[in-house]
This record gives structure tokens, sequence and C-alpha cells, in this order.
């Protein structure tokens, strides 16, 4: 269990985060029933469009549930998953959407592994670049592809901003 700390302003877009950061403003200044209602419908439209996202992605986890907290920008993210690896693309895809600030990780493994490090993306990186950088030989960035799929559909797709995961050799 841990908190995972994303940059806000990049990744997928599912759901309206003005929306939800205007419900979370309105509810805070008005401390009114409609404003708490508003945000709290705005929470559960953007934790499902989330773990709606995360089940596209084809991943095995039992009993997943998605929550978002607006006046955070927090995702939590509860369930078992099958491996190591399948847990970490989990708070991946639900920390690379745009509006999340970070992931509460309530997840647990059937099966135990080591954890893979992370890197945050910046401009001009490449994953030859990463890959270099984290196993001394830049031709090992399939690794790196491979680990992150299916939330990187190709090596050159990555982008500013983005995590991705470093799984151990």
């Amino acid at each position: 269990m841990g908190l995972f700390s994303f940059i806000k302003e990049a990744g997928e877009k599912l759901f309206g985060s003005k929306k939800a950061e205007e419900a979370a403003a309105a509810a805070r200044a008005q401390a009114s029933a409609d404003a708490q209602a508003a945000l709290e419908a705005a929470n559960r439209q953007a934790g499902d469009a989330i773990q709606v996202y995360i089940e596209q992605q084809g991943l095995a986890i039992t009993g997943l549930t998605v929550t978002f907290d607006a006046t955070t920008s927090t995702v939590s993210i509860f369930g078992v998953a099958k491996d190591q690896a399948t847990k970490e693309k989990a708070l991946l895809c639900a920390g690379n959407v745009e509006g999340v600030a970070s992931v509460n990780d309530h997840m647990s493994v059937d099966q135990s592994e080591p954890e893979a490090q992370y890197h945050d993306v910046v401009r001009g990186d490449t994953l030859w670049a990463i890959a270099k950088k984290f196993y001394g030989d830049g031709n090992k960035y399939p690794a790196i592809f491979e680990a992150n799929k299916p939330m990187l559909s190709h090596p050159d797709k990555i982008y500013p901003g983005q995590k991705l995961r470093i799984p151990p050799l």
C-alpha cells in the first residue's frame, strides 16, 4: 500500500476533470447539500470512468473498485491483482489520467514478485534512452515497452508527464 504521485495535467482524458474540480470548489465555497451532491456525483463519474479504462486494458483484477476525490485529485484503487506487474499497470492506468495527481494503492497481489521502478517521462525521452539509463543498454527498450502494454500502443508514443514501469530484468 502506498501513495504514487503523478502529473495532474498529463494523461488520458477520460472525464471532465475541470468539471470535477469546479464541483469540489463549489462544495468548499457553498457547503450546501446541492453542491455536496454535485461533488459526489462528479467523483462517482470520474471513479467509474477510470475503472472502465482499467478494465478495458484486460488486466486480471478481482474485486476492482476505483474511487476519485476531486478535492485532492486523488484516486484510490482496491482489488486483488494476479501478480505484481498487473497491480503496477493498474496503478499506472489510474494515475496516467488527466486530472489525477496521486493514486492511493489499496491493492494486494496473489503472486508476490519484486516491484518495478518508475520513470516520469520528460521532453526528449525515448524508450531507448530510458533503457540505457536503467539497464545500461538501450537495446533493452522492448522490456520497458512490454511492461507498459497495453497502455502503450507503440514504442514511439510516449509523452512528457507520463509515468512508466521499469521492470527488473
